[in-house]
C-alpha cells in the first residue's frame, strides 16, 4: 500500500498516469508502477475514475475493511478536473496532509489563461486581485523558468495536440516567498462552449517546497536574463513573440508600461492597430533573413494608441522553433 499522497493527471477527461509522490514528481508513469498490489490498486482506480468523472471527492473504505482510500480531484471548473491526488493505506493510519496545488490552462487559440482557486491560493494572490483569467503573457510574470524554458515555449508556439511538459520552476509568490513549484500539462483539441475548436495547454502546478531546498528549483535569476536585463538601456522593453500569431509570449525583465498586455478585466484586449497589421507580418517575414525594425502602434490601457519602434532579431526556441526576441521603444 502507498503511504503517500499520489497526483494523477487527467487532462484528457479520464484518470491518466502518475505525476508525482508526495513531493516527487514522476514523469508520466503507469499508476501500477507505484501502488503493485491488486486489491489497492482496483481499490484506487475506481476512486479515480468517480473522482474524475464527477468532480467531488471520494472516500471510502476497502471491501475487506483493510484499506482508506480517498480521491480528490483538483478542478479548473465545476464538473472538469485536471487532476486527482490520490491516498491508499491502512485504516488505521492518518492521512498526511497534501501539498498545495491547483489547476490552470492555457487557451492557445484565445491567448487566454485560466487560474482555478487553489492555483490562486498557492501564488498568494489577493482576493482583489482575483481576476481567473489573462493573457498567456501575465501567467510568467511570477515565474522563474528553469533551462527548459525554450522547450516549453517552443511547445506553445507549436500548440500540437498530444504534446506534454513537466518541470521544476521557482513561483514568486505574490509575498515574495519563493516557492518550487512542479508542474505537468498536455495540450488537448477540444471545441469551446459555442462547439468551436480550441487547443488548449491544461496543466497542474504542486508546490513542493522553499525554492532554496529544492535543488531541482532554478535560481531566482537565470544567467541568460541577467545579461538580457544588464543589456538593456533605459526606455527599452524586452519581449519574446509568436511570430505566427503576433502574439506576445512573455516579457524579459519589466513590461512596458501603459501598454495593454495583460487582457485583464476592465482594460482593452492587446492589439495592434489593424493599419499596421500589415507592416508587423512584413516584419515577421523579414526575420527568416535577417533582423528587422520597424513601427506599430499598440492599444494602451486607456483605449488609445501607443506608437512603438521595435527593432527583433529571430531566436531558436528549438531545432525547428523559433520566435521574435523584440526590444520596443516608445516612438515619439
Amino acid at each position: 500500500m502507498v503511504t503517500k499522497w499520489l497526483l494523477l493527471e487527467c487532462f484528457s477527461g479520464q484518470p491518466g498516469r502518475v505525476i508525482a509522490v508526495g513531493s516527487a514528481p514522476k514523469a508520466f508513469v503507469p499508476l501500477s508502477n507505484i501502488v503493485r498490489n491488486p486489491l489497492s490498486r482496483a481499490d484506487a482506480e475506481s476512486a479515480l475514475r468517480r473522482a474524475c468523472a464527477t468532480g467531488a471527492p471520494v472516500a471510502c473504505v476497502s471491501g475487506d475493511g483493510r484499506r482508506t482510500v480517498r480521491a480528490e480531484p483538483l478542478l479548473i471548473a465545476p464538473g472538469r478536473a485536471h487532476a486527482v491526488r490520490l491516498w491508499v493505506g491502512p485504516r488505521q493510519e492518518p492521512v498526511a496532509a497534501a501539498d498545495p496545488m491547483g489547476a490552470w490552462y492555457f487557451d492557445l487559440t484565445a491567448n487566454r489563461s485560466v487560474r482555478s482557486i487553489d492555483l490562486l491560493d498557492l501564488y498568494g494572490v489577493a482576493p482583489e486581485n482575483r481576476a481567473a483569467e489573462l493573457a498567456i503573457a501575465g501567467a510568467f510574470t511570477r515565474l522563474v523558468a528553469n533551462r527548459d524554458e525554450s522547450e516549453a515555449l517552443a511547445k506553445i508556439v507549436n500548440s500540437a495536440p498530444g504534446t506534454e511538459h513537466q518541470a521544476v520552476w521557482t513561483i514568486r509568490r505574490d509575498d515574495d516567498a519563493l516557492r518550487a513549484g512542479h508542474f505537468a500539462c498536455r495540450i488537448v483539441a477540444e471545441p469551446d462552449d459555442a462547439g468551436e475548436p480550441h487547443v488548449l495547454l491544461r496543466g497542474v502546478t504542486q508546490d513542493i517546497g522553499a525554492a532554496t531546498a529544492v535543488s531541482a528549483a532554478p535560481p531566482p535569476t537565470i544567467l541568460e536574463y541577467a545579461v538580457l536585463e544588464a543589456a538593456t538601456e533605459p526606455g527599452e522593453y524586452r519581449a519574446i513573440v509568436n511570430l505566427r500569431s503576433l502574439r506576445l509570449i512573455r516579457w524579459i525583465g519589466p513590461p512596458m508600461p501603459d501598454v495593454a498586455w495583460a487582457d485583464l478585466p476592465g482594460q482593452p484586449r492587446p492589439q495592434i492597430h489593424p493599419d499596421d497589421l500589415a507592416t508587423a507580418r512584413t516584419m515577421s517575414r523579414d526575420l527568416a533573413r535577417h533582423r528587422t525594425e520597424g513601427t506599430v502602434r499598440l492599444r494602451r490601457v486607456d483605449g488609445g494608441w501607443q506608437t512603438v519602434r521595435i527593432r527583433a532579431p529571430l531566436m531558436a526556441l528549438d531545432q525547428h522553433t523559433t520566435a521574435g526576441l523584440a526590444t520596443l521603444t516608445a516612438a515619439s
